[in-house]
């Protein structure tokens, strides 16, 4: 530890604790917000049908933000990007807290996914950067401290919630710890190369390998929005579980898939790229089925089990593959991949709403289980370009 604040040039651990430090503020920074919305929907007196329309916000700043993000990371550098984004992110979730009408609330959460999306590329530049130091895989990690981080808020919003803490003050003292993470971590952060003076594209056509890896990103986040948003209501009306388990789905596939990320990059130094994507889209595709075959309480828990290890290192994995390619800078590499991967997050839920309302629930998870199939197939293509 006194190596890591002494040392006048950081080393590679202590800008891979930088790193990690942002990654676990940004995860912290969501989930608090995410652990407050029922508390939000009580303020605003908002119907179940008005407050998911509101909640659309957030991904639609997201899908704003790919417009520049990677134009911004490549123009000013990731860690010039990635401070003042996390800054701003953590700033943003104080504003949300004191939201005085629903129209600024809107605004609010536009320009939050805005910040946290550009935050993202930034970050996982840096992340692509540090493993290039490490000359091995260590990206999971980093999404791993994410996920944590996600646990973390979740207890924290719990506990405010049940001191009857207003939002605005719980989200001021988020906006302190991560004041305070950022002082600790942007000295450690990895330094920008000097940017030429030539032309930046805000964005880039992907070659095919690039491509193939963003619809690989495509179905693992179709399968991981859908879980996020599908899982209890699958519980709840397939498997008719108990109240009180009508989350254990959803909290298996959490729980594995943030284990999962701590331990894909082991799992990837001894199987390498293709067999470990490969493998885990045959754990999405098999833990769907237990589900859709035996809906009962024990089967299905199993089975989002699978799944969550399955989508764990997928995207974490791909990011890292990106960030290698020698045609496009990290940043805009990162871009055009999330921005292909992220219609996969937007298409899930409402893909298994439609499908269910046509057939059934059990089919609408049928078709999810064939993107994990989907990625183990397209992955051997991946393969075949890079050969």
């Amino acid at each position: 530890m006194t190596e890591f604040l002494l040392t006048a040039e950081p080393s590679r651990k202590a800008y891979r604790i930088a790193v990690g430090c942002l990654f676990f503020l940004m995860g912290i920074c969501f989930a608090t917000w995410a652990s407050r919305i029922p508390t939000i929907q009580q303020t605003f007196h908002l119907t179940d049908s008005n407050l998911g329309l509101i909640l659309l916000a957030i991904p639609t700043g997201s899908l704003l933000s790919l417009l520049f993000s990677g134009w911004l990371v490549t123009r000013f550098g990731s860690k010039r990007i990635v401070i003042n984004a996390v800054l701003l992110y953590g700033i943003l979730l104080v504003a949300l807290g004191s939201a005085p009408t629903v129209p600024l609330l809107v605004a609010g959460l536009v320009l939050f996914g805005m910040a946290g999306n550009t935050a993202n590329i930034a970050v996982n530049t840096q992340a692509v950067g540090v493993e290039a130091k490490y000359e091995r895989n260590i990206m999971a990690s980093f999404h791993g401290l994410w996920s944590l981080a996600g646990f973390t808020a979740a207890a924290i919003g719990t506990f405010m919630i049940g001191r009857e803490i207003i939002p605005f003050y719980h989200f001021v003292y988020i906006l302190g710890f991560m004041l305070a993470g950022i002082a600790l971590s942007f000295q450690y952060l990895l330094p920008d190369e000097d940017k030429k003076k030539e032309k930046v594209p805000f964005f880039a056509m992907p070659d095919r390998p690039l491509f193939m890896l963003g619809v690989i990103a495509f179905c693992s986040m179709i399968c991981e929005g859908a879980m996020f948003d599908w899982s209890g209501i699958y519980f709840q009306k397939v498997v008719h579980a108990d109240e009180g388990l009508i989350g254990a789905g959803y909290t298996a596939f959490m729980c594995t898939m943030a284990t999962g990320r701590f331990i894909a990059d082991w799992i990837i130094s001894r199987l390498g790229f293709q067999r470990t994507v490969r493998f885990s889209g045959l754990l999405i595709a098999a833990g769907l089925g237990i589900a859709v075959a035996f809906p009962t309480v024990i089967s299905s828990i199993i089975g989002f089990l699978l799944v969550g290890f399955g989508v764990s290192s997928i995207v974490p994995l791909v990011y890292s593959e990106a960030g290698k390619t020698k045609k496009l800078s990290p940043g805009l590499a990162l871009a055009v991949v999330s921005s292909i991967g992220f219609f996969g997050f937007l298409a899930g839920p409402p893909l298994i709403g439609i499908v269910a309302g046509i057939s059934s629930l059990r089919v609408s998870f049928i078709i999810i289980a064939a993107m994990g199939i989907s990625v183990a197939l397209i992955v051997n293509k991946f393969k075949q370009t890079q050969q």
